[in-house]
């Protein structure tokens, strides 16, 4: 293919299906918790399975999470595994849990392009599970917000 015609080919938008098809890193990785489909079918509700295993989004102010304003830690609702700590969420508006700085350790990150444009997913180390997106337009100190479904998420009280 020359450079003008593969050029065409993109513009029309034909590479987003290839590109959708590709999936994202967090896909091929192995995790210290895995378990079947099946399995994790069995474990999760209906809501979490969507969004944590595939890559579903819940319908925006939505959540029980958004009105959560207790000290404490809020986890990945697949495994337990300690994201965030309640003093870096805030109202983003949005309609989703966000907040300003994950836990060390706790989150990955690969690209989606889901849209047809790059985004940048964030999941749970542990699992695997997809959490949601990670965007530039936050508050300081970091000026990231971490747009995060409830439905993947557990708060845990101090």
């Amino acid at each position: 293919m020359q450079r003008r015609e593969a050029m065409r080919w993109l513009a029309a938008g034909a590479a987003l299906p290839v590109l959708a098809a590709c999936g994202s890193s967090a896909d091929a990785k192995t995790y210290p918790v895995s378990f079947s489909d099946a399995e994790w079918k069995r474990r999760l509700t209906a809501e979490q399975y969507y969004i944590l295993r595939k890559k579903g989004t819940e319908v925006p102010f939505t959540s029980p999470l958004l009105k959560e304003h207790r000290k404490g830690t809020f986890v990945c609702a697949a495994d337990g595994l300690a994201l965030f700590a309640s003093d870096t969420k805030y109202d983003s508006k949005t309609g989703w849990p966000s907040f300003w700085k994950p836990l060390p350790g706790a989150l990955a990150t690969s690209t989606d392009w889901e849209t047809g444009y790059p985004r940048t997913e964030v999941h749970c180390t542990r699992c695997g599970g997809h959490l949601g997106h990670v965007f530039d337009d936050g508050p300081k100190p970091t000026g990231k917000r971490y747009c995060i479904n409830g439905d993947a998420l557990l708060f845990r009280p101090a």
